[in-house]
């Protein structure tokens, strides 16, 4: 059924709970990195759904392989074996250098399975090590375990009290790490990318200062890599870019090419200490999931998509920093492969709809950050449409 975009509010207004602050135009449909709403309005899409749509609408092979599963089996459950999950779990594996692979449904269910297994990991060994350390400005997800990591207090104080013994730490202070981190704590979470805080990379010094840290006392470390992994970087994972040694890592977003998937890799030496019952889902790794994450592996590896996005990111770069100098509104960007943020001297809330006016899809995190997360296929042709179309949107907040 047809609907026009006063309508599909009006319904949702009546019937949908209200947790999110939409913009005012339904999307009905997408082809390549472009969506068009109900009104038939065009837009280039620089957010792939807040990193999901890696890509993009309408590919071929996406749609073949989740058409041909949907006609075979989609659901079995964890009771019982199937095809994929092993082959998916091997592709990931071999991938991060971790042994093991569980399989949920989103990046927050994958961080919370990395929470409980790093409890686990030192309750099988008999010590008491209530502590987790995660970063200032971290975002982990909206579940009870991921939040009490989060960082952010508008997230968090509705919900309090949550987990306790969470130490937070700055991310531009190695020694912080190695101060903070001793024979209590659990483990160290934290984004190679902060994604909700910014698009801030850590640093390698950082990185390191986590490794000597985690050598040093057993804490284990956890890599989210649910935004700057899967290969958004034009890495598999930005954690080996910067050179963190994860014990265990959170993927989601990307992994389904929109399709909901997560997974929690974890090394074998946590794995050895994980029992038969510690943790399920109904869903997770079901055979359509499954699916659609290989195919979103064999289009990164096999067909040249990883090498893509290396080639897009540095052409990214390029048109960004003409648009910093374009812009005396932009202080700084940073980001890497697909994934930048361009920061603004003032709140960028306003570029939002600025931009949709213009027909280009952007989002606004941090306050004053402007976040692009284009789907990984776009073509140097059509990032410089976007980000035409963004530099109009600049030009017209700023007029």
């Amino acid at each position: 059924m047809t609907m026009v975009a006063d309508d599909i509010q009006n319904l949702e207004a009546r019937h949908v709970l209200q947790t999110y602050r939409r913009q005012p135009i339904a999307l009905v449909r997408g082809q390549g990195v472009r969506l068009f709403d109900s009104e038939g309005r065009e837009y280039i899409d620089l957010l792939s759904g807040i990193g999901v749509s890696a890509l993009g609408y309408g590919h071929e092979g996406l749609t073949r392989a989740i058409t041909e599963q949907a006609q075979t089996l989609l659901h079995t459950s964890n009771l019982f074996y199937h095809p994929l999950q092993g082959q998916l779990a091997a592709r990931l594996t071999n991938l991060s250098g971790l042994e093991r692979a569980f399989f949920c449904n989103s990046g927050t269910e994958a961080n919370e399975a990395c929470l409980k297994f790093a409890r686990r990991y030192w309750h099988t060994l008999g010590e008491a090590r209530p502590e987790i350390i995660a970063l200032e400005e971290s975002f982990h997800g909206r579940t009870m375990g991921a939040l009490s990591v989060t960082s952010d207090e508008h997230y968090r104080t509705p919900f309090e009290p949550l987990m306790p013994g969470v130490k937070w730490i700055s991310a531009s202070k190695p020694q912080a790490v190695l101060d903070a981190v001793t024979n209590k704590t659990a483990a160290i979470i934290l984004e190679p990318i902060q994604g909700e805080g910014g698009v801030r990379p850590l640093t390698p010094a950082f990185a390191a200062a986590v490794n000597e840290a985690s050598q040093r006392t057993g804490a284990l470390i956890i890599a989210d890599e649910v935004q700057s992994g899967c290969g958004r970087t034009g890495y598999p994972f930005y954690s080996a870019v910067i050179g963190l040694k994860p014990h265990l890592m959170a993927l989601g977003k990307a992994l389904g090419a929109g399709v909901p998937v997560g997974a929690a890799l974890v090394s074998s030496e946590v794995a050895t200490k994980i029992m038969a019952g510690d943790h399920g889902t109904t869903y997770g790794g079901n055979l359509l999931a499954c699916r659609a994450a290989l195919c979103l592996i064999d289009e990164l590896i096999g067909g040249g998509l990883l090498s893509h996005v290396g080639r897009i990111g540095q052409h990214f770069d390029r048109k960004l920093q003409e648009l910093k100098a374009k812009h005396a509104c932009i202080t700084d960007v940073r980001g890497a492969g697909v994934m930048r943020g361009i920061e603004l001297d003032r709140d960028a809330a306003a570029i939002v709809p600025a931009g949709l006016k213009r027909g280009v899809i952007v989002n606004r995190t941090a306050e004053n950050v402007i976040r692009l997360l284009p789907p990984f296929v776009i073509t140097e042709a059509d990032l410089d449409e976007g980000l035409a179309r963004l530099d109009q949107a600049l030009g017209d907040i700023t007029a």
